[in-house]
């Protein structure tokens, strides 16, 4: 294959997510494009439990996509790679890695909800990683499917310049079918694989003026974007099919503004538009810029062109336990081309590895190829020291990519083998977890002799420990969950530390004094050299911060992280001949935990952004109970027949509210929850927190 086949193939590639809030429709509308690409031959369902996509038996019990899922299929003559993400905010960990890979997005919004708290989380990052995307307006044949407010809240809650590209004919019961805007034709539904175009009927005449006014508005918000257009449209002609195309294609790729298309994913109405709209509007590899690293041996910045003459970079994204083949590592080539059985070097580890088998993945099925090219998602066999955020390059060009950041783990729960003989199953079991989900966290606590493992919530904790049981065959007890809290100070302190030991012969030296204060730029905790003359040698001070960054890891009054906090070394003393790094270790450790005791240490919580979606007649006991656990209600909005309530709840007081919200509602409202930020925790809380610490000490 000569390079300018390659590069039209390249042209013809689109690395694609669909992403959405839980229960928008994402994995059905996946379904359907791969029975319409003729990827399946039959229509797989959520609800039977027969979806390709969620193959995990964890999912087709619960329902809902855990771990995002991997395939690829074709659509006039391009090959479209789709990675289908969970919605759930516990699993956010997966939308990250896999946004920070992809080229596009297909943002799925249900038609009666619209923007729901998990839609802002995906869509702030896929503005971080500047990820063009399209909307898909899903769920219009629900009863309260409402387009326009769709489009408001997009552009309220999202602020994005959205694009209506089709209308919806009629909505709920009378959902008909989808208008293209674009070529002016009407369709009632997609028909079946057979049928290679939508099932075309006339633009309803009642329809006619609104779908001129529509277009008209499609146009002038596309000449405001693009540069091209609005000369054509100040001439006065009329714009072509193709015109439109080229200019919405600029607009999207440049984040400029987001085509909107409508339909229903389960009636199969909408869905062929909507895999035109994503060869047409969505960037191929060559549409993104070149990805950018460091040359790990000048520490230069170096950038690796999207093609495959390029030396290869790649970067690891997910590390998955197949029980059939092994340790499968998810690979998402920038550049260059890699064989199968090649030698690679992990820059971020600085190891050399082999790539054992390639394969395609679809699903949980695999199909063995011998080359991987640039703008490829293929996945690994034989990788043992990859792990997620890794880099994979060309030995003769080492470059370090940038690597995928996740947030904190907010929940955590205690875990006992129940026999001796599960002990080494669970470790491994653990440890096989814990390498798949960069948001998941084991650690052992010494005083209690427990394994505690943390997460993004009840639900993220409960599917692990559940994998755990059934897929790796564990027997263990679990312990209650128990909120992530944090330490910090609100005040500044001075003290210092030292450490002394004579025990005959040579003792032990270590001292210093610092200066502690609040740190509202960062949630880290910052060591700063302070010292002047060289009063102690620069080898002891970073001894000293060591051992600083120990105790605000395992906190310094209830035994919680200490987060916002700067800290000065200033001064000290050292002996010639007792002096040495570990005492000045715990010399460091020692004037820390002195000095934040008088700095008026409080405790933080995680505080949760929560949503209700609620019929009218139960919002006053919904509001009732929000405010009984704490909870600040922020906004209430009408939804059609529907009720959203916004909140800010404590994390420690939403514990079972999934089950309790049921029971208020007869089974009719549903909730949402995101990380929103640390707060203080009351003083009388804070107490018991502090007391049940020291008895579990």
């Amino acid at each position: 294959m000569n390079q300018q086949d390659r590069n039209l193939e390249l042209n013809k590639t689109r690395n694609i997510g669909i992403i959405a809030h839980i229960d928008a429709g994402k994995t059905t509308t996946t379904e359907r494009v791969l029975y319409f690409t003729g990827r399946t031959y039959k229509i797989g369902n959520v609800d039977d439990g027969n979806t390709v996509m969620d193959w995990m038996q964890q999912e087709r019990e619960r329902g809902i996509t855990i771990t995002s899922a991997a395939t690829a299929c074709h659509w006039r003559d391009y090959r479209i790679n789709i990675i289908d993400t969970p919605g759930h905010v516990d699993f956010t960990a997966e939308v990250e890695r896999s946004l920070r890979v992809l080229d596009g997005g297909v943002v799925v919004f249900d038609g009666v909800a619209g923007v729901e708290a998990q839609s802002e989380t995906v869509w702030r990052q896929a503005n971080r990683y500047g990820v063009p995307r399209i909307c898909f307006i899903n769920k219009m044949d629900r009863t309260g499917a409402d387009f326009n407010r769709c489009l408001k809240m997009i552009e309220d809650r999202l602020k994005a310049r959205h694009i209506a590209v089709t209308l919806p004919i009629g909505s709920g019961d009378s959902f008909g079918g989808v208008i293209d805007l674009i070529k002016l034709k009407a369709y009632s539904a997609d028909g079946d694989q057979n049928t290679p175009e939508p099932i075309e009927i006339p633009i309803p005449t009642s329809e006619k003026e609104r779908v001129e006014a529509a277009r008209h508005q499609m146009i002038e918000k596309l000449a405001e974007l693009d540069d091209e257009v609005m000369c054509a449209y100040l001439d006065g002609s009329d714009l072509s099919t193709d015109q439109i195309i080229a200019g919405l294609r600029r607009v999207t790729l440049g984040n400029k503004g987001i085509p909107v298309l409508c339909g229903s994913s389960f009636r199969q109405k909408g869905v062929k538009l909507l895999l035109d709209a994503v060869v047409n509007f969505l960037p191929s590899p060559l549409d993104t810029p070149p990805v950018v690293g460091i040359d790990t041996r000048t520490q230069a910045e170096v950038s690796r062109p999207v093609s495959d003459d390029a030396p290869f970079a790649a970067l690891a994204f997910k590390v998955v336990s197949d029980p059939f083949v092994g340790r499968l590592v998810y690979l998402r080539v920038y550049s260059g081309t890699v064989d199968a059985g090649a030698g690679v070097m992990n820059t971020t580890r600085d190891q050399k590895e082999r790539i054992g088998r390639l394969l395609v993945m679809h699903a949980n099925a695999r199909e063995e190829i011998t080359k991987a090219e640039t703008g490829s998602i293929i996945a690994s066999l034989g990788l043992k020291s990859t792990f997620t955020g890794d880099t994979l390059c060309d030995p003769a060009h080492p470059v370090l990519l940038e690597n995928i950041k996740f947030p904190e783990p907010v929940v955590s729960i205690s875990i006992e083998p129940k026999t001796r003989a599960d002990q080494d199953k669970m470790v491994d079991a653990l440890q096989k977890l814990a390498d798949e989900d960069p948001t998941f966290k084991v650690t052992y606590n010494e005083e209690t002799g427990q394994n505690i493992i943390a997460g993004m919530g009840e639900l993220h904790l409960d599917v692990l420990v559940s994998r755990m049981f059934t897929e790796h065959k564990v027997a263990a007890k679990v312990g209650q969950p128990r909120v992530a809290y944090r330490e910090t100070i609100t005040a500044p302190a001075r003290a210092d530390g030292r450490f002394v030991r004579q025990s005959g012969g040579r003792g032990q030296y270590g001292h210093v004094k610092i200066d502690i204060e609040p740190n509202t730029e960062s949630t880290a905790v910052e060591v700063v050299d302070d010292i002047r003359g060289g009063t102690v040698p620069k080898n002891f001070v970073k001894a000293a911060a060591e051992g600083i960054k120990e105790a605000a890891a395992t906190g310094v009054f209830a035994g919680y992280p200490m987060v916002g906090v700067k800290v000065s070394i200033f001064d000290g003393s050292y002996h010639d001949v007792d002096s040495n790094e570990m005492a000045f270790k715990t010399a460091g450790s020692m004037a820390l935990k002195a000095a934040a005791a008088k700095a008026n240490p409080v405790l933080l919580e995680p505080i949760m952004k929560m949503e209700v979606m609620t019929p009218e007649e139960y919002m006053g006991d919904i509001i009732g109970d929000l405010n009984s656990r704490r909870g600040h209600i922020v906004s209430i909005e009408p939804r059609g027949e529907t009720t959203m309530i916004h909140a800010y709840v404590p994390l420690a007081e939403t514990f079972g509210y999934t089950t309790t919200i049921r029971g208020i509602s007869k089974g009719r409202a549903t909730s949402s929850m995101e990380f929103y930020k640390y707060q203080e925790l009351p003083a009388n809380i804070a107490k018991t927190v502090m007391e049940s610490a020291a008895v579990a000490k």
